[in-house]
């Protein structure tokens, strides 16, 4: 079976440190979509690490790490990640294995990405301008690039007719991209690249199944970033949630055995987009500081607010979750109380189902409040010693969304984890 690990929220919920944990019981970590706009941090012997391509289970030596046919890579960030990775775990390589299914983000993708989020103005959606939105749109539109087409004569050739359509549409924007500096360093990174095991990964993951091994599938971002079900259009543009798994990693439905959820205690944003519970205050300001909420890759600071049991019940709902993973529970120590949004008020009527179009709802979240526990619990190492109103908020959570909360992480080092499931 594959078990699977994926965000709850608006990503940045902290699947670094846990995917990095729980890889000790698997012997392959498996990304299944998204690309370098990731940012799972882990933090390794004191040294803080940010993976953006790189699958989390990368610092288990006996872990294989397997980026999937779902993922759009940028050689040059791939490149860069994995140099950055070998002063650490010389290794890193002989472990890592690249689906030849995975599609290439090009220079002139990042170019695209920047003229059309400049023309967008006031109604930007928030890119990190990576260039994955145009590498999805290409795939979609059957004119991508993919890993396997590096290995082949006549690369160079496709690059090139890619490249000029990418040049004709970038003449419809009135925004200057100096893309050609960059790129040397993309042909650069494209023969790198063809130094690393490039695999049928369809069938190396049905091989390894076969013989036993168990899988983590890994995602990136958050489920209501799914370009499907997210708050669209302010979306990513691949499916983050559980059934992405399937075609992001050439799996069949009945494989997928678990499914780890994550949620912080509270909830944050990166970007343009709705935000129901969020608090643009001093109390939203409180909680940014308090959980360093800043993006790893981007570094933009996140808006903050109260968690929404609302939106989590709905992602729950659409991956299957089976256990929920809360983190940055420490977070919330200094608060004497606390909130959940608990429903949604539309237009007078009161909700506990996500709307269809949330970017236009006259919407107001209905909240439960909470007494907070006032006191560090970063040293806490079971469930028992917590104190009881940070019990009460948990229960009341369990309850709320009819899933079980498996892990509590109340820290930021790696074995700041308190686990309730021996699953």
């Amino acid at each position: 079976m594959i078990d699977v690990l994926l965000g709850l929220q608006w990503g940045d919920e902290g699947k670094g440190k846990i995917v990095d944990y729980l890889a000790a019981r698997y012997d392959i970590i498996a990304r299944f979509q998204g690309g370098p706009n990731a940012g799972h941090t882990l933090y390794v012997d004191g040294q803080k690490v940010v993976l953006r391509t790189i699958p989390s289970g990368v610092f288990q030596s006996h872990c294989l790490n397997l980026i999937g046919n779902g993922v759009v890579i940028d050689p040059v960030a791939l490149q860069s990640e994995l140099t950055s990775l070998v002063s650490i775990r010389p290794d890193v390589t002989s472990r890592l294995f690249l689906s030849q299914k995975a599609h290439l983000i090009l220079p002139t993708h990042r170019a695209l990405d920047a003229a059309s989020e400049a023309a967008k103005g006031a109604d930007k959606i928030g890119s990190t301008l990576k260039g994955i939105g145009p590498a999805y749109m290409d795939k979609t539109g059957r004119n991508g690039l993919r890993v396997g087409d590096i290995m082949n004569k006549d690369f160079n050739k496709k690059y090139e007719q890619l490249k000029q359509k990418h040049i004709a549409m970038l003449r419809q924007y009135n925004y200057d991209v100096q893309w050609e500096e960059w790129e040397s360093d993309f042909f650069e990174a494209v023969e790198y690249m063809r130094s690393l095991q490039i695999v049928n990964a369809e069938y190396w993951l049905d091989n390894h199944l076969k013989n036993g091994k168990k899988i983590l599938a890994e995602g990136a971002q958050g489920s209501m970033l799914d370009i499907d079900y997210g708050t669209y259009p302010f979306v990513t543009s691949s499916n983050t949630i559980a059934s992405g798994v399937c075609n992001g990693l050439g799996i069949a439905p009945s494989r997928i055995g678990e499914v780890f959820g994550i949620s912080k205690a509270y909830c944050t944003r990166v970007g343009s987009g709705p935000f129901p519970t969020e608090l643009d205050n001093e109390i939203g300001a409180v909680l940014r500081k308090a959980g360093n909420e800043f993006g790893a890759v981007t570094g933009r600071s996140r808006r903050c607010g109260w968690i929404d049991l609302v939106a989590l019940r709905y992602t729950i709902m659409l991956s299957g979750v089976t256990q929920i993973i809360l983190t940055k529970a420490d977070v919330l120590d200094g608060f004497k109380e606390l909130c959940a949004g608990i429903a949604y008020n539309i237009n007078g009527t009161e909700t506990n189902e996500f709307p269809f179009d949330i970017c236009t709802a006259e919407l107001n979240p209905v909240y439960q409040k909470f007494e907070g526990w006032e006191k560090e619990i970063s040293s806490c190492n079971t469930f028992d010693e917590l104190p009881q109103s940070f019990k009460e908020y948990c229960n009341f959570i369990e309850q709320y969304l009819g899933t079980k909360i498996a892990y509590i992480s109340n820290g930021t080092g790696r074995n700041q984890l308190i686990v309730r499931s021996n699953k």
